[in-house]
């Protein structure tokens, strides 16, 4: 290997002639382009949901967020709510499925811009972090800084111009590119930023799907994230509902005082079980 200050002048230049073995570098100056777009993917899904739900939980909520509120006044916000809730029982599998579209949309942009990224970055993205591990684990006398390989601090730049007698002249120098040295850390971020994201969503994916198959689950789920509400409404309204309207109750509850949660689901349970509607 040849070393930098006696062989070479920098990392990646040397004397060679053979053009086959030139490496041009054209991507670094599209780069915030690219972090434009890139932004712009990761919030389409975001984008996508927020218009597909409509302010639908704000309004169901009707300020219930609020403990403090007087007893006729969350009496009768209680009552609406819970006659909505009866009376579009069983038809909310559509709500709660345009969210899982949106959780399957943000998965794939996170895989989908690595692979981008990757074909931007001429094939040396989806192994940059590995190699970033493998360099600082490695014989400083012997690791070459991938970062380096990817973006160039300094470069060869051939200049062409006509000189006096219009005969083509080429000059040879040795060019600074100091944005790379804030792009190659923008780039390790993303790659390590990329793989946690693609992990966490994977597993999000994967629990949905079990809620989704697995109603015992649903109730488990909703037992431990509201412990103030009792387990035998739980079931009932596990039991007697779908999936979207689990995930409806599941994201009220999320928006909704804790203890008016308690009291919406026994009152609830009860008038499901009561009046039950055709099909139940």
């Amino acid at each position: 290997m040849r070393k930098v200050g006696k062989d070479i002048p920098h990392p990646g230049i040397d004397s060679t002639q053979d053009e086959t073995m030139f490496r041009y570098h054209k991507y670094y100056q599209w780069v915030c382009f690219m972090l434009f777009f890139q932004a712009t993917l990761f919030y389409a899904p975001r984008w996508l949901w927020r218009m597909w739900e409509g302010g639908k939980i704000q309004a169901l909520m009707m300020d219930l967020d609020i403990g403090l509120l007087g007893e006729a006044e969350k009496k009768q916000k209680k009552k609406l709510l819970v006659d909505y809730l009866t009376s579009s029982w069983k038809t909310h599998d559509w709500y709660a499925g345009r969210y899982l579209i949106c959780e399957v949309l943000a998965f794939c942009n996170v895989i989908g811009q690595l692979f981008l990224l990757n074909r931007f970055f001429d094939g040396e993205f989806i192994n940059y972090g590995l190699e970033m591990i493998h360099f600082m684990n490695t014989d400083p006398e012997d690791r070459i800084d991938p970062m380096i390989r990817i973006f160039p601090r300094v470069t060869k730049c051939r200049f062409h111009k006509y000189g006096p007698s219009a005969v083509l002249e080429r000059h040879d120098a040795l060019c600074l590119m100091p944005l790379n040295i804030i792009n190659e850390k923008i780039y390790i971020f993303l790659w390590f930023w990329f793989i946690i994201l693609s992990v966490m969503s994977g597993f999000v994916l994967i629990f949905h799907a079990v809620l989704f198959a697995c109603p015992p689950v649903r109730v488990y789920v909703l037992g431990m994230r509201y412990r103030f509400a009792h387990m035998e409404n739980l079931h009932t309204l596990v039991r007697k509902g779908s999936f979207g309207d689990w995930f409806l109750i599941y994201m009220l509850g999320q928006n909704v005082d804790a203890m008016i949660f308690k009291e919406l689901v026994v009152e609830l349970a009860k008038k499901i079980t009561s009046e039950p509607k055709e099909g139940l």
